[in-house]
């Protein structure tokens, strides 16, 4: 926590009459949830209300205002830094509680409940344009692999990717976490050279501490039913469970219908369930090439594939190379 950024926040917080800004803005509605209008957010605004340019944003939730449902052109993290917020989509209510973080998927309908005047909420927004696909580059677990749960940020950032994407993170007051957002924040209100690139470098810093906290919650929910289901916990558990894997055992764990939850995943990845877990098996496998010696056929088995010929050719579909090839590539010749 820190006291001097807090009291920043505090400043730019007083309530907001939306009708005035309604007014202002001379918006109409988009369509309707019920008695309720949804409005288009495509632009991001300063303090001062004037259009913010740049790729990443930062605004402050006003305290003890009505905010109506609407949809964003862009991923946003919402972050209570002090007490908590409600987030409303079209099918249900999620509590975020303080240091907690959701981010909402791009084209994703929400609002947030008026929060009480002694919360202290920051919304950042994270435009297209803000990472390029090498950014991600340090997320990879190889060099042309990535983990299935890292895909996430670029599956929120899609707006074709079905209604409803979002993923609640809980930090567990993880203190490298909290200190990489009030650094952020930090950097945002005092910038000097290179502040663009810090804050791009400190927002996937943060993306990545948050996957590997989600990863040990996702471990320690597995003796039981999972607390909550959304993207997230799906990528996580094929992740996880990706060499023994079927979609009945997974639909099962989860309390699905089979092929809901196959639609589901294509729904909201455009893959299909067995897609995913090729994808993550190849990911696996590269990585035993690349850092063991152990024989191609015993790697197979090992990510979950009986038949050797069949790895041979899901892993040149996947990565253009043999898994010899792909070996040899990577260590220099090393076999």
């Amino acid at each position: 926590m820190n006291p001097a950024i807090l009291e920043r926040l505090r400043q730019s917080n007083r309530p907001r009459d939306w009708e005035n800004i309604l007014q202002e803005f001379r918006q109409k509605p988009l369509a309707m949830i019920g008695t309720e209008p949804v409005y288009e957010f495509f632009y991001t605004f300063d303090e001062s209300l004037e259009i913010n340019s740049h790729s990443i944003g930062l605004s402050v939730q006003p305290v003890a205002s009505y905010i109506p449902f609407h949809i964003h052109d862009y991923v946003e993290m919402t972050i209570p830094l002090l007490g908590e917020c409600q987030v409303v989509t079209k099918n249900e209510k999620i509590t975020v509680t303080q240091n907690d973080i959701i981010i909402i998927g791009n084209h994703t309908t929400h609002r947030v409940e008026p929060i009480s005047e002694s919360a202290i909420v920051v919304n950042l927004t994270l435009k297209g344009s803000a990472f390029s696909l090498n950014d991600f580059e340090f997320m990879h677990q190889g060099k042309n692999t990535q983990g299935i749960s890292s895909m996430l940020f670029s599956l929120l950032s899609n707006e074709n990717l079905g209604e409803g994407t979002y993923s609640l993170f809980h930090t567990q007051q993880d203190p490298k976490i909290i200190d990489t957002v009030y650094d952020i924040l930090h950097e945002y209100f005092h910038p000097d050279t290179q502040t663009n690139q810090i804050i791009r470098f400190e927002i996937l810093t943060l993306f990545s501490r948050l996957l590997r906290v989600a990863t040990k919650n996702q471990a320690q929910l597995d003796t039981g039913k999972k607390a909550t289901t959304n993207l997230l916990s799906l990528l996580l558990y094929i992740e996880k469970n990706y060499s023994q894997i079927t979609l009945e055992q997974m639909a099962k764990d989860f309390s699905f219908n089979p092929n809901y939850l196959s639609g589901y995943l294509k729904k909201h990845t455009g893959y299909t369930f067995i897609k995913l877990v090729h994808w993550q098996r190849i990911n696996a496998a590269a990585e035993y090439l690349t850092y063991t010696n152990v024989p191609i056929e015993q790697i197979a088995l090992k990510v979950g594939y009986e038949n050797p010929s069949y790895f041979y050719k899901i892993f040149r579909k996947s990565l253009g190379l043999s898994p010899k090839e792909y070996r040899e590539q990577n260590r220099g010749g090393a076999s």
